[in-house]
């Protein structure tokens, strides 16, 4: 198939790993870059040897099929408009929105123009997930009745110099790394029927301590540490813990319990891990499985950012859905605000929206995605 010609609008620190990974797959190739800021525009085509253009100019490109929305998620679903307003697909980092209303907004939209949108993350798609999902589908352990998903650390300004956007409304741990971890967990054991939680900040500002702004104070408007139930379709209810108030603990990043035993899952936040299984309450042997997303290639990692853009590359060439599809991405939304939600009012937040699961993607699949 023809590789699609993709634009990529916002070239801050994401950028960089979409354009150099782009190469390792097949179905597009990234052409163009743009910013609101020219300069950070022309130094990432320079440093990629791609073209550079203004955000209307990209727009009005008659080359370009799909653009990448790299913008702050605050402008997601303003860029992401513009985008299909301008005839062309979209794939958005994540959240691509930010409220059930705008995601439905763009569906309509999207809809109207014959247009598909795409969202991040597509590490559910990594090889110790796709494993994991082989083995919930095979009845390895049963079927899963409950879980843990935690993601805690001490925030983003030990590494982060910029992180202001990380402590305002449209960020905070749940809307900024919940989405790896409630995609994983839809794409394991289905869609969510509700949920309620609490939620606190530990404090009211943060020192940011790296970069030329190290030392300086910024302000905490949304909530940094919340505690959420979710009850899915199937009657598993998972506990999800999402804190930047957190030095140190000893909690896995994700434990599913079934009837016959239990599975550990890496981080969603990364593509691959080691998955550990027991057959009750005994470990059980496994043979991991050979996947091309969880062999490492970027340092000691497995990093196959863009594996999410190739598969909707492939959809739009061969025709069925994409995995990270508009619809999949809407559902893990409206869990995330319906925590947010639950957190401010107390409430149990039935949620409005289903979705299918993503299809498995197994080794074959995910070899013909690769270059």
């Amino acid at each position: 198939m023809a590789d699609l010609n993709v634009g990529l609008i916002g070239c801050g620190n994401i950028s960089a790993a979409y354009l150099r990974l782009a190469p390792m797959f097949n179905g597009y190739k990234i052409t163009t870059v743009a910013d609101i800021d020219a300069s950070a525009a022309e130094a990432r085509a320079k440093e990629f040897g791609v073209g550079a253009d203004t955000v209307e100019g990209l727009l009005a490109n008659a080359d370009i099929d799909l653009v990448v929305n790299l913008t702050i998620p605050a402008v997601h679903a303003e860029v992401s408009k513009s985008i299909l307003n301008a005839g062309k697909h979209v794939y958005s980092e994540k959240p691509f929105v930010l409220s059930l209303e705008e995601g439905r907004e763009l569906a309509a939209l999207a809809a109207e123009k014959g247009l598909r949108v795409g969202s991040a993350p597509d590490t559910f798609m990594g090889g110790a997930h796709q494993f994991v999902r082989n083995l919930i589908d095979a009845g390895t352990v049963g079927e899963i009745t409950s879980g843990t998903a935690m993601v805690q650390s001490f925030g983003m300004e030990h590494w982060h110099p910029n992180p202001d956007f990380f402590y305002q409304p449209g960020a905070g741990p749940v809307l900024d790394i919940g989405p790896y971890y409630i995609s994983n967990l839809v794409q394991l054991i289905g869609p969510v029927k509700r949920v309620t939680g609490f939620a606190k900040s530990a404090r009211t500002t943060r020192t940011i301590a790296c970069g030329p702004r190290n030392g300086e104070e910024i302000p905490v408007g949304t909530p940094t540490t919340l505690h959420a139930v979710l009850e899915f379709q199937s009657g598993a209810v998972i506990t999800l813990i999402a804190s930047w108030d957190v030095y140190a603990h000893g909690h896995s990043k994700m434990e599913l319990y079934g009837s016959e035993g239990t599975v550990f899952v890496p981080d969603p936040n990364f593509f691959g891990g080691d998955v550990r299984v027991t057959a009750r309450d005994q470990a059980r042997d496994l043979t991991q499985w050979t996947h091309p997303f969880s062999v490492p290639n970027d340092a000691e990692q497995a990093n196959y950012r863009g594996a999410g853009l190739a598969d909707m590359a492939r959809a739009l060439a061969e025709g069925g859905a994409h995995r990270c599809s508009l619809e999949f991405a809407l559902h893990v939304v409206e869990v995330m605000t319906a925590i947010l939600q639950a957190g401010d009012t107390g409430q149990v937040i039935d949620l409005t929206t289903r979705c299918d699961r993503p299809e498995p993607i197994g080794p074959d699949a995910a070899e013909q995605l690769l270059a």
